[in-house]
């Protein structure tokens, strides 16, 4: 028997920390699974929307004519329509104090990106609405758009009527000159100039709602791809102007979030407001070109980044000028997750002096979006700095950052930028990494393979991570537990799971938590009306969060269960001893009651109860976190071989030494690591959402939008190291690290590579022709320096 099975058989209670296999596979690999599109309600009619071909233009006449004359088409909406029917446009997550964003359901007066929603169509089915789509006629008046995000301040046009110098927002800490002296008399001062390219969450379940009016009820229900149903819950009681109990959002089975589902967007908005409107069912299912398009984008920004260094390499200063892409329609607002890059940017690093300034600029394209790490640049720009710094100085980046890097005993501390850190190891995580690498010996390799003419490098990456954030609508979880007078358990938590295993994750929790065997415990997750309020899937805190929610419920239980059965068995609590689903008297194991045995007296035979005790099984609790953060880190290690002439790289190993503290299930914290480590593949290699100058997106499918595949991933092997973290169970966040790491352990490997050729990293992708061409430059500048 192996060892995952003796996890699931076991009479043991204790499978926490054991690689339970994940509970929801069974359905979803047999195609078992309840997405969006699968929902059919009676009388549902389907949405299609009209979007802007132009990326700025003012709106003239709408002629929807053609369209409502069709056959199976029951409304057209514009924005006149549309708009007016919005009671309130928030998120709990546009934090007080954030400058305002504007999103309009529909475009009002102008369009604003190419994709921008212009009109609704509502017809029988699909196909229908698709069709009528074609035969609306909008006049546009064109307008210069601002395209270059880098020039968008100093641009005469305005995305936004209002938004001097197309300023979303604007935030800085210590300014940069207070660090002049430092810089000037330091024995090494380095400085980079970084682009990181836009590109897009890509979940494999495209974003869908059905939104299901009922007019006798003023009730609306919502089956929705999510990481948070309670929030949409929430914002459909704002946008329509009704109360949170007429609303119930249901989350089945979601293909993917990353960030992009974590809140409702134009689209879902327009298809609520129709649903009210029209009075019936709408489903609306966004296709992959949508998706790509419209969606809403990740990562487009740029920094320029310096650090000071004495004789020795040690770090004595640091600053970042950070400036964001937000787009047409960011959502939430981008100072949320882009102010964390300055004030993370010194890392695990012993800094002491630095400074940070971030500008949040609008432009005529698709909005920026949350997505894994939204803060993940700090983690490119310090880590691509820091290599460029060693080539500069002559100390092997290892040894740079061995010098520099803090040690777990030198922690809790607070960085020079007002953030604290504690409960972290960046240098094991560092080092370990290093040794199943075995450094040394790569670095013969490489030697070797030079003499060769074949070019290897190696990256790599460490970071602190933020997870569990204490931010008002993140900072409490709730759960409730229900032992049924059979002996079965359901727990109910808010979910949002989007593929990252919460619904085995919180089996396993609550099992160990009540004393149960596995096989017992179900959960219910995902339907606001019989959940208790969470805040869904984000920031790494599902893990942790509900850990601590369902400790906090199944303590209760627990002490009810002893007392039950004590009293039954003529002894004391104290004397009751209670796992597998067995309650038994401590040195008389003779002496049993099982679990439906005392539930079976708790719901009927209340007469039979301790004194006092109330009938039932079941208990609601609630965790709130006092930390601003729970940290975890990693350090990610790359090898990778460059192919000069036609600019390939191939990956030749991947490593990662993750410090998540203790594993609730180590398959699904290996599975999270792998699956951000390739979408940090991606990012580094492949992905760009590219606009020409006039503002189109010129990657809207699978053959222009490039993901990479089973055969670009290497085998992605992975350590651990284990520092227990303050919240419950020492438990803390892991699904966000992949993708913050890998991206600069990619790029300082190929960097590494390139390096006898003097080629420095500016600007991803890193694709082949911008591989050769980097390489072409700098022969060319080496050969006008002769």
């Amino acid at each position: 028997m192996s060892s995952t099975e003796t996890a699931t058989t076991s009479t043991t209670t204790t499978v926490v920390g054991t690689r339970v296999p994940r509970l929801e596979d069974a359905r979803l690999v047999t195609g078992a699974g309840t997405f969006v599109d699968d929902v059919t309600r009676p009388g549902m009619a389907h949405a299609c929307f009209v979007r802007s071909p132009l990326a700025r233009a003012r709106i003239g006449e709408i002629d929807v004519s053609a369209a409502l004359e069709m056959d199976g088409v029951l409304a057209v909406y514009t924005a006149a329509d549309l708009n007016p029917g919005a009671h309130e446009i928030s998120y709990d997550l546009d934090m007080a104090g954030m400058p305002p964003v504007p999103r309009p359901p529909l475009a009002e007066e102008e369009v604003r990106f190419v994709g921008d929603p212009v009109a609704l169509v509502i017809a029988v089915d699909r196909y229908v609405a698709e069709d009528a789509v074609e035969q609306i006629v909008i006049d546009y008046d064109p307008l210069d758009p601002v395209v270059d995000y880098t020039t968008a301040d100093e641009s005469p046009n305005l995305v936004h009527a209002g938004f001097a110098g197309n300023s979303a927002g604007e935030m800085g800490g210590r300014p940069a000159s207070d660090l002049d002296p430092i810089f000037d008399s330091a024995a090494h001062v380095v400085r980079q100039k970084i682009f990181q390219q836009a590109y897009l969450p890509v979940p494999m379940e495209t974003r869908g709602i059905v939104a299901e009016w009922s007019a006798p009820g003023a009730e609306m229900t919502i089956w929705v791809s999510t990481q948070s149903p309670h929030e949409v819950r929430a914002f459909c009681a704002r946008l329509l102007g009704i109360d949170e109990h007429q609303v119930r959002v249901i989350a089945r089975d979601t293909g993917g979030g990353f960030g992009l589902k974590q809140l409702p967007l134009r689209e879902e908005t327009c298809a609520l407001l129709a649903a009210r409107k029209l009075g019936s069912a709408v489903k609306w299912i966004e296709d992959r070109q949508e998706n790509l398009m419209a969606s809403g984008m990740s990562r487009h920004e740029h920094a320029a980044v310096g650090m000071a260094f004495d004789a020795e390499g040690t770090i004595l200063a640091a600053s970042i000028a950070h400036v964001q892409n937000v787009g047409a329609y960011p959502t939430p607002s981008p100072v949320v997750g882009g102010i964390p890059v300055g004030m993370l940017f010194p890392g695990p690093y012993r800094i002491t002096e630095a400074s940070f300034h971030a500008k949040f600029l609008y432009s005529n394209t698709v909005g920026r979006v949350a997505y894994r790490g939204p803060w993940q640049f700090e983690s490119v720009s310090r880590e691509v700095l820091l290599d460029h710094a060693a080539r500069q100085i002559g100390i092997d980046p290892i040894e740079l950052r061995r010098r520099n890097m803090l040690r777990r005993d030198e922690f809790p501390r607070v960085n020079p930028n007002g953030m604290p850190h504690d409960h972290v190891s960046p240098l094991e995580t560092l080092e370990q990494a290093i040794e199943m690498l075995d450094y040394d010996a790569f670095r013969e390799d490489q030697r070797v393979a030079r003499t060769q003419g074949r070019y290897l490098g190696v990256g790599t990456c460490t970071y602190l991570e933020p997870t569990t954030g204490a931010s008002p609508f993140l900072a409490t979880e709730g759960a409730t537990i229900r032992i049924e007078p059979s002996g079965k358990v359901n727990v109910y938590v808010a979910g949002g799971s989007a593929g990252n295993s919460l619904e085995t994750t919180v089996v396993q929790l609550a099992a160990d938590a009540l004393g149960v065997t596995l096989a017992d415990v179900r959960s219910i997750q995902g339907d606001t009306a019989v959940t208790p309020f969470g805040g869904g899937t984000g920031g790494s805190r599902s893990g942790s969060m509900t850990a601590g929610a369902i400790e906090q419920t199944a303590s209760v239980l627990r002490e009810k269960i002893r007392a039950i059965a004590a009293h039954r068995l003529n002894t004391t609590p104290e004397e009751i001893e209670f796992s597998a689903s067995r309650a038994t008297v401590r040195g008389k194991p003779e002496s049993v009651l099982t679990l439906r045995e005392i539930a079976d007296i708790a719901y009927f035979q209340a007469d039979s109860l301790p004194p006092g005790m109330q009938p039932g099984l079941e208990s609601s609790g609630r965790y709130k976190t006092p930390q601003i953060a729970i940290w975890a880190n990693a350090t990610h290690v790359c090898t990778c071989e460059v192919d000069i002439d036609t600019g390939a790289v191939k990956l030749l190993r991947y490593i990662v030494s993750e410090d998540c503290g203790p594993m609730i299930n180590p398959s699904v914290v290996e599975g999270q690591i792998y699956g951000g480590t390739v979408q940090g593949i991606g990012g580094a290699l492949y992905e760009h959402l590219a606009y020409d100058e006039s503002g189109n997106p010129v990657a809207t499918t699978f053959l222009d939008y490039l993901l990479p595949t089973a055969a670009e991933v290497p085998t992605i092997e992975v350590g651990h190291v284990e520092t227990p973290s303050p919240g419950p169970g020492s438990f803390k966040g892991v699904g966000e690290g992949g993708a913050i790491g890998s991206t600069p352990a990619i790029l300082n490997a190929v960097a590494d590579a390139l390096s006898p050729f003097g080629v420095e990293i500016s600007e991803l992708p890193l694709s082949p022709s911008r591989i050769v061409t980097m390489i072409e430059q700098a022969r060319a500048a080496e050969e006008g320096t002769r």
